[in-house]
C-alpha cells in the first residue's frame, strides 16, 4: 500500500507541474484531462500527507516516553496522546485502502434513468411514478439537473414508461445501485376489502455514454418520424416531431416525443441509444470476470428483486444488504442517502474482502 502511495505522490507533484505549464493550459483538451486526473488523487495524497503526520507523532510520542526523567503527569498525557494517534493511524489506513480501491471509470457520469411499469397493472403505473418522483426529488436534493426524454403517461394515472437524465457529479456513483426491481405492498385505494397488493417496476440507471465510447455507423440506424401522442400543447400532435430510431444490428428500438422540435427528440433519442449500447459493452465486459470476483452488491441486473416498499409496515427494505428503514415516506420524498450509503459501504467492503483473498 505505501509503494501505491509513495507513486501517487509523485504522480501528485508531477500533475501540479503540468497543469502549471503554459504549453498545457494553451491546449485545453489535454489541461482538462490532467485536472481530473489530478482531482481523483488529490484526496488520496490529503489523506496520505496526514497519515504520514500521525506516523511521526507517533515516533515523537514513543521517544518522549522513552526518557525515563519526564514526570508522571507529562508521561500519563504522552500516553494518551499516543493511544489516540494509533486509533487515528488504523482509521487511515483503512481510509487509504477503500481509496485506492479501482475506481469505476464510469462514476463521474451523468446518469439516464429507464422507469418501466412491471405486474401489478394500474398499481404498478402509480408506483413507477412514485419511483420517478423519488429519483427527482433525490437529483434537486443534491443540486443535480433532471430532464425527461421520453414518457409513456397512462389516462388512469402514474407511469408506464419514463425515460429521463440526471446530470451532475458523481451522478452514476450515487443511482447505480438502483438498477433492478422495485416491488412495492400497499393496499390500493381501489380495493375495498382493505387487501394488501404487490405490484413491482424495473429501473435501469445507465452511465450517458460519450462520442469517444461508442461509435455508431449511420447506415446502421433507421430513422422515423411520426406524429406524437398523448397529452401536449400546441405543435405536439400537430406536427410529425416524434422520433424513432431502430439500431439494425442489435434490433433495439428508441422513441422519443417529449419535445415539440424534431431535432431535439433525435438528440435525445440518440443519447438514450448510445447509452444502451454502452451498457451491453459493460455487461459483456463484467460477465468476464469469475463469478466469485464479483461484489454482491454490484450495479444491479434489472431482472433482481433488489427493494421492497411495504406502506401497512412503513419500511423500506434492501435485500441485497440486509438492511431496512422506516422512514418510507421521507425514502420516497428522496432522502435516499442512508440506504445509497451503506450500499456503497457494503461494495467496497466485498471489494477489499477480494483484494485480501
Amino acid at each position: 500500500m505505501l509503494e501505491k502511495l509513495d507513486f501517487l505522490s509523485s504522480k501528485y507533484q508531477e500533475l501540479n507541474e503540468k497543469i502549471a505549464d503554459p504549453d498545457i493550459i494553451a491546449d485545453q483538451a489535454q489541461w482538462q484531462k490532467l485536472m481530473k486526473e489530478h482531482a481523483h488523487i488529490e484526496p488520496i495524497i490529503n489523506r496520505y500527507n496526514e497519515y504520514k503526520k500521525t506516523l511521526e507523532g507517533i515516533e515523537e510520542s514513543k521517544e518522549m516516553l522513552s526518557d525515563k526523567s519526564i514526570d508522571k503527569d507529562f508521561e500519563e498525557m504522552c500516553k494518551a496522546e499516543l493511544d489516540e494517534l494509533t486509533e487515528r493511524k488504523a482509521a487511515l489506513e483503512d481510509e487509504l485502502k477503500v481509496l485506492l480501491l479501482p475506481k469505476d471509470p464510469n462514476d463521474d457520469k451523468n446518469v439516464i434513468v429507464e422507469i418501466r411499469a412491471g405486474a401489478g397493472g394500474s398499481e404498478a403505473a402509480l408506483f413507477a411514478g412514485d419511483l420517478f418522483r423519488m429519483f427527482t426529488r433525490y437529483a434537486e436534493r443534491q443540486g443535480w439537473k433532471s430532464e425527461i426524454m421520453n414518457s409513456n403517461i397512462p389516462d388512469i394515472g402514474g407511469i408506464k414508461e419514463i425515460t429521463f437524465s440526471i446530470e451532475g457529479r458523481g451522478a452514476y456513483s450515487r443511482l447505480k445501485y438502483e438498477s433492478g426491481v422495485h416491488r412495492v405492498q400497499r393496499i390500493p385505494s381501489t380495493e375495498s376489502g382493505g387487501r394488501i397488493h404487490t405490484s413491482t417496476a424495473t429501473v435501469a440507471v445507465l452511465p450517458e455514454a460519450e462520442d469517444v465510447e461508442i461509435d455508431i455507423n449511420p447506415n446502421d440506424l433507421r430513422i422515423d418520424v411520426y406524429r406524437s401522442s398523448g397529452n401536449g400543447g400546441q405543435c405536439v400532435n400537430t406536427t410529425d416531431s416524434a422520433v424513432r430510431i431502430t439500431h439494425e444490428p442489435t434490433g433495439m428500438v428508441v422513441t422519443c416525443q417529449d419535445e415539440k422540435s424534431q431535432l431535439k427528440n433525435k438528440e435525445k433519442a440518440m443519447k438514450v441509444l448510445k447509452a444502451r449500447l454502452f451498457e451491453i459493452e459493460m455487461q459483456k465486459q463484467q460477465s468476464e470476470i469469475a463469478e466469485n470476483r464479483k461484489s454482491q452488491v454490484g450495479t444491479g441486473d434489472r431482472s433482481e428483486r433488489i427493494r421492497t416498499y411495504n406502506f401497512p409496515q412503513g419500511r423500506v427494505t434492501d435485500h441485497r444488504i440486509g438492511m431496512t428503514v422506516y422512514q418510507l415516506e421521507a425514502f420516497l420524498d428522496g432522502e435516499i442517502d442512508e440506504m445509497v450509503d451503506a450500499l456503497i459501504t457494503s461494495d467496497q467492503a466485498e471489494k477489499l474482502k477480494q483484494q485480501g483473498e
